[in-house]
């Protein structure tokens, strides 16, 4: 019996290509070998394709898989532009399809479909490339309170994130983000505990499953779960967190609902915010999890008894369904 063709897509045009890389090498070491032959697709920063180690267009790399997974990160790979080129090539693929893998990377779109959906998330005012900061951190103060989370609106892994005290930081920070998007979200900061939420489609008799919820505890001298301490270990993560049960089954709904409001395919994880109150804030929905070995999403599946090749072994085979 031959096996199945899978090409793992990793790198990318993106601010994110090496934590993309670490993902493809996770999936391509952790197939199943005898039931996939995995194929190592390296696109590389400046967006050109490689299929063993060779220069190659992505019709070529097509001819050569039965299937795609897609182990990238953020821009090219996660807004929606290579599941257009998979889907141009009918190549079946693993994640969320064009549309929503496009809204969910974009933050305030998201947000606005969140919102229409009744899932709480921190208000939020949006600045864009051609506001005068200064006046769009002026407003923001007007709506709410500081501290406040600055973010880019279209990057993953916490990319230009910075929390500001104080006007002036926040002037600063909108500058700063703006070099990373052109688009920024000045969200409230909700003080509390961070956690984040697994979603995985058809599994164990369930559309929807939502996976224990992981308790992030960043280090002391940090406010946010930012992109150091998401990969230098300087966090910890607690699985199942200590959350009371109905703080539990609140994230785990809003989980479900944000996935199925996007329309996302396959899997995806939720990150949140828990104030004192016990209020759920969710903050994004990522469409393509990160899937090395610090990521979360393999320790809440592990944490169920589900172990990295089968839950790949699962993704593969929602793709090819």
């Amino acid at each position: 019996m031959s096996r199945i063709k899978i090409g793992v897509l990793r790198g990318g045009p993106s601010s994110e290509y090496e934590v993309s890389l670490k993902t493809g090498e996770a999936v391509l070491k952790h197939l199943d070998r005898q039931k996939y032959e995995p194929i190592d697709v390296l696109i590389d920063k400046t967006g050109v394709w490689h299929l063993g180690g060779l220069k190659s267009e992505p019709h070529q790399v097509f001819k050569n898989i039965d299937a795609a997974f897609n182990a990238m990160h953020g821009e090219y790979g996660e807004d929606g532009k290579v599941q257009q080129l998979m889907e141009t090539y009918k190549i079946p693929y693993t994640g969320s399809d064009i549309l929503s893998s496009a809204t969910a990377m974009h933050k305030r779109l998201a947000k606005d479909i969140f919102e229409i959906s009744g899932i709480l998330t921190p208000p939020a005012v949006s600045v864009s490339a051609d506001d005068d900061p200064a006046a769009r951190a002026a407003g923001a103060v007007r709506k709410m309170l500081f501290p406040m989370v600055v973010k880019p609106a279209s990057r993953g892994s916490s990319i230009g994130v910075a929390v500001a005290n104080d006007i002036y930081n926040l002037v600063l920070a909108i500058e700063k983000a703006l070099g990373h998007d052109k688009e920024v979200l000045v969200e409230k900061f909700i003080s509390g505990r961070e956690a984040t939420c697994a979603v995985l489609e058809n599994f164990r008799n369930q559309k929807h499953y939502a996976f224990p919820v992981v308790e992030i505890v960043p280090p002391p001298y940090k406010k946010i779960f930012d992109y150091d301490c998401k990969y230098d270990g300087s966090s910890r993560e607690i699985c199942p967190g200590r959350f009371s049960e109905a703080e539990s089954m609140k994230i785990k709904n809003a989980a479900v609902v944000a996935h199925a409001s996007l329309g996302c395919r396959h899997y995806s994880r939720s990150d949140f915010r828990i104030d004192e109150k016990g209020q759920v804030y969710l903050l994004e929905l990522n469409t393509l999890p990160g899937l090395t070995a610090e990521s979360l999403y393999p320790k809440a599946a592990s944490a169920i008894g589900l172990e990295f090749s089968g839950l790949l072994d699962h993704l593969v085979t929602l793709a090819l369904k």
